[in-house]
């Protein structure tokens, strides 16, 4: 794991859901004998790197995860939301409190109990915090909404942190990608020499991905899962105009409006993990080809060239499982648009049928 850099790279749009489970009955009993102590954060941000398919063969050649050489980042400026349960005696202790930055660090205060030091509290973060927080039964978990737009980078969770109270002085929160990053590379594997190096790329489109859900966490288990709602998108991945690079040595990171060297340097897009459907998701791909001379004929230039790709079949158990980051890799292939088709023609017999009683024939 890497320490993150402080700083951001999109915003995050949030849906709202309404949070009237604690609106009643929550008594956090703050007597005379409390007192406000500080918490300072030492944070790190991980991804997880492994590898979850092989190489594959075919128009989309690869379905793979890159590991990179750019962290998730997190802006100092904006809040991360923090809870805090002591879970033995059912109490929410901190309730989506606001953390922000600063020179010395990220830090915080509560209003906690003057207890003898063993007790324990439960502590979980996310970000960037959401208004809303909805509470299980119990306090046990705790359930964030999340919406997404093109440019947003996804939320990110912390393992479970738990801590006497009177240890709260330096709190570790290792936080956690609980998304999908994704992205891709593309290249040109046209076998025949005389058809390469003509590919102009114009448009890259995901189709149907998944954009809005909830993360229900359970703050004892440091596990959580999603539940999807339903909402899922296109995602404009590139627009422009860029030549493709011949073979795989020349694959290049799909960006914007450029094909980049680096995958930091790459448009990705963040999706709810999701089940990979027949039919369902695809990448669509839209090109033009150079005209070109080829046995002392000129072949026209083509525009808006269309290819989908679907992504059924590509993944273990066609799922995108959460916190993974995967680079698809696409090779496109002009042998089906310029291949030369051979007839075999032969004349048959005639026709015996006789028509008897037949006054037209």
């Amino acid at each position: 794991m890497k320490r993150f850099a402080f700083y951001l790279t999109s915003l995050l749009a949030l849906l709202a859901l309404a949070c009237n489970q604690i609106d009643e009955g929550l008594d956090l009993d703050l007597d005379t004998g409390s007192k406000q102590q500080k918490m300072n954060f030492d944070i790190m941000v991980t991804r997880d790197g492994q590898v979850v398919s092989k190489e594959r063969v075919g128009v989309m050649t690869r379905g793979s995860v890159d590991t990179s050489d750019k962290l998730a980042t997190m802006d100092e400026d904006i809040p991360f939301g923090l809870i805090g349960i002591d879970f033995e005696h059912n109490r929410l202790l901190i309730d989506n409190a606001n953390v922000t930055g600063g020179k010395d660090g990220y830090s915080t205060f509560f209003d906690g109990f003057l207890w003898n030091g063993t007790e324990k509290v439960n502590l979980s973060a996310y970000y960037p915090r959401v208004g809303s927080v909805d509470y299980g039964e119990g306090y046990e978990s705790y359930s964030i909404p999340y919406t997404v737009q093109e440019t947003d980078a996804g939320p990110l969770v912390s393992k479970t942190v738990e801590r006497a109270i009177d240890q709260l002085n330096m709190v570790p929160l290792v936080f956690q990608h609980i998304t999908n990053d994704i992205g891709y590379k593309i290249c040109d594997i046209t076998p025949d020499k005389n058809l390469q190096g003509l590919i102009h790329l114009r448009k890259v489109t995901a189709t149907n991905v998944a954009s809005a859900g909830v993360y229900v966490n359970d703050v004892v288990s440091g596990s959580g899962v999603w539940h999807k709602q339903g909402y899922y998108r296109k995602v404009v991945v590139f627009e422009g105009d860029a030549k493709v690079g011949v073979g795989s040595e020349n694959e290049l990171f799909v960006g914007q409006d450029a094909l980049v060297e680096r995958m930091a340097d790459s448009h990705r897009y963040y999706s709810i993990p999701d089940d990979i459907e027949i039919g369902k998701q695809c990448v669509e791909v839209v090109f033009d080809v150079e005209g070109f001379k080829h046995n002392n004929y000129y072949y026209e230039p083509l525009k808006n060239q269309v290819r989908k790709f679907m992504l059924y079949g590509l993944l273990p158990d066609n799922v995108f499982a959460f916190g993974k980051q995967y680079t698809f890799h696409i090779g496109l292939d002009l042998s089906s648009i310029y291949r030369e088709i051979t007839f075999a023609p032969a004349v048959a017999d005639w026709e015996t049928t006789i028509y008897e009683n037949n006054e037209d024939f």
